[in-house]
C-alpha cells in the first residue's frame, strides 16, 4: 500500500521531469535544470530505499538523505526563479510543494525516532 508521502514524492518527481524537460527544450538550460532533476528525483528513490531499510536506524537516515535532497531541490527552483529561468506563478506553484514534502519528511522523521 502507497503511503501519502510515496505518492506526493512521485507526483513530485513527475513535475521536477516535466520542468527539466521545459527548461531544456524551451529555455536551454541544462547546468541547473540537471542539478535539480537530480535532487528532485531522488527524494522518491530515497523514500523507496528507505520502505526497505534493513534497521529503524537505517530507515531514518534515508529519510534524512531524502529531506536534505528535498532542501537542495528547493536551492535550485530558487536560483531558477531568481535567475527567470521560470516565472513566479511557477516557482510558487511547485515550490510549495517541495516545502509540503520537507514537512511531511520531517514528521516521519520525527515519529520513527520516537518510536526507535
Amino acid at each position: 500500500m502507497e503511503s501519502i508521502l510515496t505518492t506526493k514524492s512521485c507526483d513530485f518527481a513527475l513535475r521536477i521531469v516535466n520542468l527539466y524537460k521545459h527548461l531544456k527544450d524551451t529555455k536551454n538550460e541544462t547546468v541547473m535544470s540537471k542539478q535539480l532533476l537530480r535532487s528532485g528525483t531522488a527524494i522518491g528513490a530515497l523514500l523507496s530505499e528507505g520502505q526497505c531499510a534493513e534497521s529503524k536506524a537505517d530507515f531514518i537516515h534515508k529519510f534524512a538523505i531524502a529531506q536534505k535532497e528535498c532542501n537542495e531541490t528547493c536551492y535550485w527552483l530558487t536560483l531558477l526563479f531568481r535567475s527567470q529561468f521560470i516565472t513566479e506563478t511557477e516557482y510558487n506553484s511547485i515550490n510549495s510543494d517541495a516545502l509540503e514534502l520537507m514537512k511531511l519528511l520531517s514528521a516521519s522523521i520525527i515519529t520513527a525516532k520516537k518510536n526507535k
